[in-house]
C-alpha cells in the first residue's frame, strides 16, 4: 500500500487490514520520492492511499482510495 504518515485514510486502511489478518507492505511516498513516482506511474495519480493487490495468477488490482468493500472482495474476505 502506497501511503503517507499524515492520511487519516492510510491510517484507517492499515488497521483495518491488520485487523483481518492481512499481510502488506507499506510504502511511504512522503518519504520515498523513488516509490512516488513509482505510485505515480502505476496510478496516473498521486492520490493515498493506492494499494496494488498481485493475485495467484499474476494479474495486479489497484484501489485509489481507503474502499473497503471492494479490498474484501479483490482479497476474499
Amino acid at each position: 500500500m502506497y501511503k503517507t504518515t499524515t492520511c487519516n485514510y492510510c491510517k484507517m486502511e492499515t488497521e483495518y487490514l491488520k485487523s483481518k489478518g492481512v499481510q502488506f507492505e507499506e510504502i511511504y511516498v512522503d518519504k520515498d520520492p523513488k516509490a512516488a513516482e513509482e505510485m505515480i506511474q502505476h496510478s496516473g495519480q498521486m492520490g493515498v492511499p493506492f494499494t496494488v493487490i498481485e493475485k495467484d495468477d499474476g494479474n495486479k488490482v489497484t484501489i485509489l482510495g481507503f474502499n473497503k468493500e471492494e479490498l474484501n472482495q479483490e482479497l476474499g474476505l
